[in-house]
């Protein structure tokens, strides 16, 4: 989308502001359940085989070890300065892929990959090395793959770098969050321009097909003053693809947000300030609104991707790679095998304690229905293309649309009538007015949502 395309309207936004989900999936990992276990985790990963006929294999691996604690955070992560713990970690890996590997069958074609956290350069290079071994002996990686992992540039030199290029991966993502000093200070990430530059600059040097810089706004003591200082240094470097995120305060939830002083957060006003002023610089410099909070250069493969209508949604965010069976190892990490969704213990004694009696780590997860199924294909259309074809969903799900969801459509009209979206016989159609409100939109469909009290536990919109 050009950057003409994408209309701001703050007035609209302020209105449909609600708490809602990411919809990095749907249903969202709120409603899995401890009834699916790591039994129905190994019956579906053996019946990807039947027929003959598997969808492409993607592989998440969570690495949880962290130096330094970011308050900010939400992840799930372990502070820790031990490399001792990440060694024994790597083995309990290596475990979990081996029954992976033995469910599956015979040697699978992997064709995406991410390492997330935590910080997965806590890893020394020679475990980097080491665990990649470990995947490819379980795993034949794609040649033209995709393949990305997050860096802190505090901890990933160049030599680093390098070694992530050498040993496959041809993407990379960093933390910046903000530039501004007195930020980083109250959220305890202090992290220089010039490290950075030199981790983007080692990327490049190194053949990486893309750089990802994340920003967070929101954050104790930003304004639009700093915030646009933050960002016009980010376009120095001009990395191939930017992550917008709206920082959400819930310290009842994440402990380390305690530490942040609330007095010090931007007022409501001032955060859509901020997020108005981030999207105008970015699309002025040429970005293209991929979605949500990704925005990506007009020849990166998001947009192309984009442009092609093969661009998809999961648990990672936004992906060139529609429609990946993917396999989630790790404490707390996610899957989705076919029609259902697995996720991990989220404590090393759990994942330790379940691995040792040869079982999968596998906390909970859901088999879709066949309406979570239809949903989903709502959903997953208007988050990457901002349209839905009725007539694809009629004959993908053997529906009448307008029939089936017309308590949906009734819901629409307030959107039809803030000029929001577009409905006819064929289309829904998000507007270029409102993109930036989609997923208000996709909470239309979302039959979980039918009560005050289940909105609340998401963040809001903006």
């Amino acid at each position: 989308m050009n950057a003409d395309e994408l209309i701001i309207d703050a007035d609209l936004i302020r209105r449909f502001d609600r708490p809602g989900p990411r919809y990095t999936s749907y249903p969202t990992a709120d409603r899995f359940v401890e009834a699916f276990g790591a039994d129905a985790y190994r019956h579906a990963l053996e019946k990807r085989a039947i027929g003959g006929v598997t969808r492409p294999l993607s592989l998440y691996a969570h690495l949880p070890f962290c130096s330094t604690i970011c308050y900010y955070c939400a992840c799930n992560k372990i502070i820790t300065r031990d490399h001792g713990r990440s060694a024994k970690y790597i083995r309990y890996l290596a475990k979990e892929l081996g029954l992976v590997r033995q469910a599956l069958g015979e040697t699978q074609r992997l064709e995406q990959m991410h390492w997330g956290g935590g910080t997965p350069t806590f890893l020394t290079n020679d475990e980097l090395r080491e665990l990649m071994a470990l995947v490819r002996s379980r795993f034949n990686l794609d040649p033209d793959g995709e393949y990305s992992i997050e860096v802190d540039p505090r901890s990933a030199g160049a030599d680093t770098i390098h070694v992530l290029g050498e040993i496959g991966f041809n993407r990379i993502s960093a933390g910046v969050q903000d530039f501004d000093p007195g930020v980083q200070k109250a959220v305890n990430r202090i992290q220089s321009f010039e490290q950075t530059a030199a981790v983007v600059d080692a990327a490049r040097a190194a053949g990486f097909k893309s750089v990802n810089l994340d920003l967070i706004y929101g954050l104790p003591r930003q304004t639009t003053a700093t915030f646009h200082e933050s960002i016009n240094k980010v376009l120095q470097l001009m990395p191939d693809r930017i992550a917008l995120y709206n920082y959400a305060h819930l310290p009842s939830v994440f402990k380390p947000q305690r530490r942040i002083d609330e007095a010090e957060l931007p007022s409501a006003e001032t955060r859509l300030e901020l997020m108005l002023l981030a999207i105008r610089l970015l699309t002025l410099a040429g970005f293209r609104y991929i979605g949500m909070d990704h925005f990506a250069k007009p020849t990166d493969d998001l947009a192309v991707a984009q442009r092609l209508g093969t661009l998809h949604r999961n648990f990672q965010g936004y992906t060139t790679r529609p429609e990946c069976d993917l396999i989630g190892v790790g404490v707390s990490a996610i899957g989705a095998i076919g029609s259902a969704y697995v996720q991990n213990v989220k404590t090393l004694d759990e994942y330790y304690d379940r691995l040792d009696l040869g079982a999968f780590p596998v906390m909970r997860g859901l088999e879709l229905t066949k309406d979570d199924l239809v949903r989903r294909a709502v959903i997953q259309a208007l988050m990457c293309s901002f349209e839905v074809s009725i007539e694809a969903i009629e004959i993908n799900h053997l529906i009448d649309f307008k029939r089936y969801f017309l308590p949906e459509l009734d819901e629409l009209r307030e959107y039809q009538q803030m000029g929001l979206v577009e409905v006819d016989d064929k289309w829904i159609t998000v507007t270029p007015r409102g993109r930036l409100l989609v997923r208000a939109i996709c909470m239309v469909f979302d039959y979980h949502l039918r009560t005050a009290q289940a909105r609340a536990r998401y963040s809001k919109v903006i």
